[in-house]
């Protein structure tokens, strides 16, 4: 049955409309009509009391949620578990991310996901590997041990068809280009990150094949007045995208708001870096051995080293407001659209438009999730 959504302010591509209901049908958005329309008239009602309807949020880095680490338990459970909890902060598609591990998780991680997608899981979009082919002096929280540069295995493994997004982070500076052109090759998107490359290898990289920056700013050489580093390298580059993780204290606002203005507009994406605490009542969680508790919003091991955040996308999307001055029209596309583009699903994802995908988030005025949507189905 057609269900139409009325009485909300919607953002379509074309900016705000309170004028308009939005009909969905069989997992589509089918049309935006004004609500004296027929089809709406005939259609299941629901009203949203003047909320705001927005296109549902894509998250591409995503390590945890609800209490539980993909690492510790890549499966197909996991995974549920994880995107329950992302929902209740209006993430309607996101990449679970595994961290540096041994070859034989990663081989499970993928399969995991190659399970869940065919199972439908709900918000589930692909992966993201994020490692092990880093720069043990970028590392971050990762486990050096893990590191190695691609082995002829590990390439036919990633480059073999797959279901759904694959996303891999990798290190320019540890990867030789024929692998990266490869990869890029087979369908991978390949981002750089945890890297200690300089400028000149980073552009080679990116003629190479690499696409994106993971956490501009964080584990990678930094932008300096004769060594531009990776950040110079990414903020000069038209073409790439650049995830941020804005939640005050992976980057100092001012940082953010100077990559901004350099990147062109729909090149920067919000990303969480979510660890479990996020949707789960217990702060604390194990990563490799080490128990992190959250605090403040902070996670971070005993020796001050980040370790991902407690970050949510409904609040990623009102710090871009408060923190960096964006308007919400633009925060909220840095949260849907933008991802959506970098992922290649512009087409169907990130925007409220007849055709594209049912995945939609209702917001009231405190950016708190009243509601979402995933393929058209409520929760």
């Amino acid at each position: 049955m057609t269900l139409a959504l009325a009485n909300a302010r919607v953002l379509t591509p074309d900016g705000w409309r309170s004028d308009l209901a939005v009909l969905l049908d069989g997992g589509r958005i089918a049309d935006l009509l004004p609500p004296s329309d027929p089809r709406v008239r005939h259609a299941q009602q629901q009203d949203l009391h003047g909320a705001m309807l927005l296109p549902g949020f894509i998250d591409v880095q995503v390590n945890g949620g609800g209490g539980v680490l993909f690492n510790e338990a890549p499966t197909v459970e996991t995974l549920r578990r994880i995107g329950a909890a992302h929902r209740r902060f209006g993430t309607t598609g996101f990449l679970p991310t595994l961290i540096s591990d041994r070859a034989e998780v990663m081989r499970v991680a993928l399969a995991a996901v190659e399970q869940a997608l065919a199972e439908g899981v709900p918000g589930v979009l692909g992966i993201h590997l994020e490692g092990p082919y880093l720069a043990p002096a970028r590392k971050g929280v990762h486990d050096a041990k893990h590191f190695h540069a691609p082995r002829s295995d590990e390439l036919a493994l990633l480059c073999a068809p797959h279901r759904g997004v694959r996303l891999l982070t990798l290190a320019p500076d540890q990867v030789p280009l024929a692998s990266i052109g490869a990869l890029a090759a087979a369908g991978l998107i390949v981002c750089a990150g945890h890297t200690a490359a300089d400028y000149e290898t980073t552009r080679a990289a990116l003629a190479a094949g690499v696409r994106g920056f993971t956490h501009l700013f964080n584990a990678m050489t930094p932008f300096g007045s004769r060594e531009p580093g990776v950040v110079g390298a990414a903020l000069e580059d038209a073409d790439s995208w650049c995830g941020i993780i804005v939640d005050g204290h992976h980057v100092h606002p001012a940082s953010l708001r100077v990559a901004l203005a350099a990147k062109p507009r729909g090149k920067m994406l919000l990303v969480t870096d979510a660890m479990p605490p996020v949707g789960a009542d217990r702060p604390d969680y194990v990563l490799n051995g080490e128990t992190i508790i959250a605090k403040d919003g902070i996670c971070q091991t005993a020796q001050g080293v980040l370790a991902g955040s407690a970050l949510d996308m409904a609040s990623a999307v009102r710090n871009a407001v408060q923190l960096l001055g964006l308007s919400l029209e633009e925060a909220v596309r840095m949260a849907s659209t933008y991802p959506a583009e970098f992922l290649g699903l512009g087409e169907s994802h990130g925007r409220i438009a007849p055709g594209f995908r049912a995945d939609l988030v209702v917001l009231d005025d405190e950016y708190r999730v009243q509601q979402s949507w995933i393929g058209g189905a409520g929760g």
